[in-house]
């Protein structure tokens, strides 16, 4: 269990980023946390040790970017995992069979895919609601709910979600709030502010911001919760290497300079898009149009750089798929070079076609996540592929 330091929780955002839980390597004075790649750690005596025993349960490196992404979340205790989807695989070890989780329908294809496939198979039951609204929430709860989770802006709709009413729903459900800050970061929304008990995130995405690493994160207030996650992140073991945290590490040290940057391309982009193809095809919470506009502007400091379009047909979207040159056709998202994808055949697919034709996750849908580039390269690349 990993706990920041006090001083590092009164700091600002930019200081925080670069050193809140990291402290200067004692036997060299190294500025930087050493990459401690080692399996195990000599014991001094029998049942004395300098607090390490074997790295699947702690390892310096790994515990400086717990610290380090606590302190920026507003958390106390940092968990890292192996991936985004480890961690949460790893969060619903918390609970057992019969447990009830009413869940954001529109939430990224690889989180349905655990719970409707994999999970139910265990006796948890789902509930996937429409957590646009707080009601379709409340009226899903039952005296089994024991967790709400949602993700938000969603994954790739870009639907939000009011943090404060579905914690307070959470909270007279008895039910522990959950909420992927994936796509916002904590550099533009902070779900502990509105009653969150767990925030959790693909470290893949923004919080390393270079995408050549694959992590996950928890992060949590409560010194119970954070005792039952240590140790089922020691059984289990999905944990990262040290090396992959280190990566991580190094990137939340820009998160503060490459946040605004995302969120200052993302804007003129989906302005630009909306005025070639109408804004009711682009979906930006950025946009007045979009329909939870004021929503994101009073639980968010900042829009990002997720963008999704909608383009009719899959042949219309190939076109443009395949005319781009700075937007490179990936999955993933939040690094620092810009990325191109069509959900119903990539990050989406293994939702049932039926499923995504309901939400709205149309054959002719893609989305941008707009990198830190020189704006006005993006900006013609995108009129280029999008004429």
């Amino acid at each position: 269990m990993t706990r920041i330091f006090d001083e590092d929780a009164m700091a600002s955002f930019g200081t925080r980023a670069i050193h809140a839980g990291q402290r200067p390597d004692p036997l060299s004075g190294a500025i930087m946390t050493p990459i401690y790649t080692t399996s195990t750690y000599v014991q001094d005596a029998l049942g004395e040790n300098k607090g390490y025993e074997y790295a699947r349960g702690k390892n310096p490196t790994r515990e400086a970017l717990e610290r380090n992404v606590a302190a920026l979340e507003g958390g106390v205790h940092g968990f890292a995992f192996s991936s985004g989807m480890g961690c949460l695989d790893s969060l619903m070890k918390l609970f057992r069979s019969g447990d009830h989780i009413v869940c954001g329908e529109n939430v990224y294809g690889g989180t349905f895919r655990l719970f409707d496939r994999i999970l139910a198979n265990f006796g948890l039951t789902f509930t996937f609601v429409d957590s646009r609204d707080p009601q379709r929430i409340a009226d899903a709860c039952s005296a089994d709910t024991r967790v709400v989770l949602i993700e938000t802006p969603t994954n790739p709709l870009m639907r939000l979600t009011d943090l404060g009413a579905a914690g307070e729903i959470a909270k007279r459900a008895n039910a522990l709030f959950i909420v992927d800050n994936t796509f916002a970061t904590p550099f533009f929304q902070r779900p502990f502010e509105h009653g969150a008990d767990i925030v959790y995130h693909s470290t893949t995405k923004y919080l390393n911001g270079h995408s050549d690493m694959i992590g996950g994160m928890a992060v949590v207030r409560d010194d119970g919760i954070a005792e039952k996650l240590q140790f089922i992140q020691n059984a289990a073991g999905a944990v990262p290497g040290p090396f992959d945290s280190w990566l991580a590490l190094r990137g939340t040290k820009t998160l503060h300079l490459r946040m605004p940057r995302h969120d200052a391309n993302g804007r003129r982009i989906a302005s630009c898009l909306a005025d070639m193809l109408g804004a009711e095809n682009v979906i930006y919470p950025g946009l007045d149009s979009h329909p939870q506009h004021d929503l994101a502007r009073r639980q968010m400091t900042g829009f990002g750089g997720m963008i999704s379009v909608e383009l009719g047909t899959r042949a219309r979207a190939a076109e443009v798929l395949g005319k781009v040159r700075v937007f490179a056709l990936a999955e993933s998202l939040g690094g620092v070079e810009s990325l191109i994808s069509h959900p119903a055949s990539m990050t989406h697919a293994s939702v049932p076609a039926e499923r995504r034709a309901t939400l709205g996750i149309t054959e002719g849908l893609v989305r941008l996540s707009c990198g830190v580039e020189d704006v006005d390269d993006l900006l013609a690349d995108v009129e280029h592929a999008f004429a």
